[in-house]
C-alpha cells in the first residue's frame, strides 16, 4: 500500500500548489499588467518490485500565460500599454535588466522614471529626467518634455522596449520577467506603446473560481485515497498476524 500512499500524497501536493497559484491569480485580478500563472506536472512512474502500476505527480516549474489583458482608458500621460509580445525594460533590485508589461509610470522627486518601484531603462542605464512642465510619450517610447513655463518641446531619452516573440520568458518572485538564458534583450523597433491607457490583468476571475472548486475536490479525493491506503494496510497486517 506504500506506493498507493505515494501516489495520493503527490496528488495532494500538486493540488496545494495549484490552489496557491490560483489564489495568487485571483488576488491580482485588478493588478495592472499582471500575467496569470499556471501549475504544471507530469506523471512519474514509481520504480521498484512488482507490477509497474503506480505513478505520482511530479511538479514542474510554474508557467505563465503571456496573453495580453484588456486595455483601459486612463487619460494619464504617464500611463502606457505595450504592444503585443513587447515588454518595458526595467532595473531589478540587483541592478540587472528585467522586463514588465505594467505601464503605470511614475516620476520620482529626483526625476527617476519608475514602474512599480523599479527604474525604467533607457539605452544602457536607468532614465533620469530633468524638471519639466508637461510630458508626452511617443509610440516608439521617446519621452518628449515641455520645459517649465513653456517653450520648445525637448526629446529626452527613449524607453527601452523589447520584443519577447520567440523568446522563452520566465517570471521571477519579484513579478518581473527575464529571458530563460538570462541574457538582456535588444531594443526592438517593432514594439510600440500607446499613452493614456493601461493594460489590465489577463486573469479570468470566473475561470479561476471554477479552478479553485475543482482543485478542492481533487485534494479531497487524494485525502480519501490516503485513508483507503491506510485501511488496506491495517487489514493486510491483520491477515498476516492472524
Amino acid at each position: 500500500m506504500e506506493r498507493l500512499i505515494h501516489t495520493a500524497v503527490s496528488g495532494a501536493e500538486l493540488a496545494q500548489t495549484a490552489l496557491r497559484i490560483t489564489a495568487n491569480n485571483l488576488a491580482n485580478v485588478n493588478t495592472v499588467g499582471f500575467k496569470a500563472d499556471m501549475e504544471q506536472a507530469k506523471s512519474l512512474q514509481i520504480t521498484g518490485e512488482g507490477y509497474r502500476t503506480r505513478f505520482q505527480a511530479q511538479l514542474m516549474p510554474v508557467a505563465t500565460d503571456l496573453q495580453a489583458g484588456a486595455v483601459m482608458e486612463t487619460g494619464r500621460d504617464l500611463d502606457v500599454a505595450v504592444s503585443d509580445k513587447g515588454f518595458i525594460a526595467v532595473q531589478d533590485a540587483n541592478g540587472n535588466e528585467a522586463y514588465t508589461r505594467s505601464g503605470e509610470l511614475q516620476v520620482g522627486a529626483n526625476g527617476e522614471l519608475t514602474v512599480n518601484g523599479f527604474a525604467v531603462m533607457g539605452g544602457a542605464a536607468a532614465i533620469q529626467l530633468p524638471e519639466f512642465g508637461d510630458i508626452d510619450i511617443s509610440p516608439d517610447g521617446t519621452l518628449n518634455l515641455l520645459p517649465v513655463g513653456g517653450g520648445v518641446i525637448e526629446q529626452q531619452e527613449r524607453i527601452k522596449l523589447v520584443d519577447a516573440d520567440n523568446v522563452v520568458m520566465v517570471k521571477g518572485a519579484d513579478g518581473l520577467f527575464r529571458a530563460i538564458d538570462g541574457e538582456p534583450l535588444d531594443q526592438a523597433e517593432n514594439i510600440s506603446v500607446r499613452s493614456g491607457v493601461l493594460e489590465g490583468s489577463n486573469v479570468n476571475a470566473v475561470e479561476e473560481m471554477v479552478n479553485t472548486m475543482n482543485i478542492s475536490r481533487q485534494f479531497e479525493l487524494n485525502i480519501k485515497m490516503m485513508k483507503t491506503a491506510d485501511e488496506l494496510a491495517v487489514s493486510g497486517n491483520k491477515l498476516i498476524s492472524g
